[in-house]
C-alpha cells in the first residue's frame, strides 16, 4: 500500500518535462512572489516548509507546502481576464480533486497587506503552532 502511494505521488509531483521551466520560474520570481518568499522560505512560517514553483501534474504552483497540501497562487492582472479566470477555476477544481487546498491572492495584497496574507495562510494550517 505504501509503495503504491509513493508511486502515485511521484506521478503527479515534479514531472521531469517541467523541470527546466520550474527552474526558470524560480530564477525569475515576480516582485510579489519575491516579497512573499521572504516570509515563507527557510521554514520561517510556523516551521512549515514551502517550495517555490512546484509542479503537480502539469500545473506549476507559485508556492507549495507539502505538510499542509497547501498551494498559494499570486495573481497579477492577467489572471482577471475571462479566459485566464476560467483556466484558474478549472486548475483549482482539479487540484482540489487531488486533495490540495488552493489560496489565491492578488499581487497587490502582498505589497499592501502582507500581514493579512500571512494570517490567511496560517489559518489554513491543520495544526497551527
Amino acid at each position: 500500500m505504501h509503495e503504491s502511494r509513493e508511486m502515485d505521488k511521484q506521478r503527479i509531483h515534479t514531472l521531469k518535462p517541467l523541470k527546466n521551466f520550474r527552474t526558470q520560474l524560480r530564477h525569475n520570481l515576480t516582485p510579489a512572489e519575491a516579497a512573499l518568499w521572504r516570509v515563507l522560505k527557510n521554514k520561517q512560517l510556523q516551521g512549515r516548509k514551502f517550495i517555490r514553483q512546484h509542479s503537480i501534474e502539469y500545473y506549476i504552483a507559485d508556492f507549495y507546502c507539502p505538510s499542509e497540501k497547501l498551494i498559494i497562487e499570486l495573481d497579477g492582472q492577467v489572471h482577471y481576464t475571462p479566459g485566464a479566470s476560467e483556466n484558474d477555476f478549472v486548475r483549482d477544481e482539479r487540484l482540489g480533486e487531488l486533495g490540495f487546498k488552493v489560496l489565491r491572492f492578488e499581487n497587490k495584497m502582498v505589497f499592501e497587506h502582507i500581514e493579512g496574507v500571512v494570517a490567511q495562510i496560517v489559518a489554513c494550517f491543520n495544526h497551527p503552532d
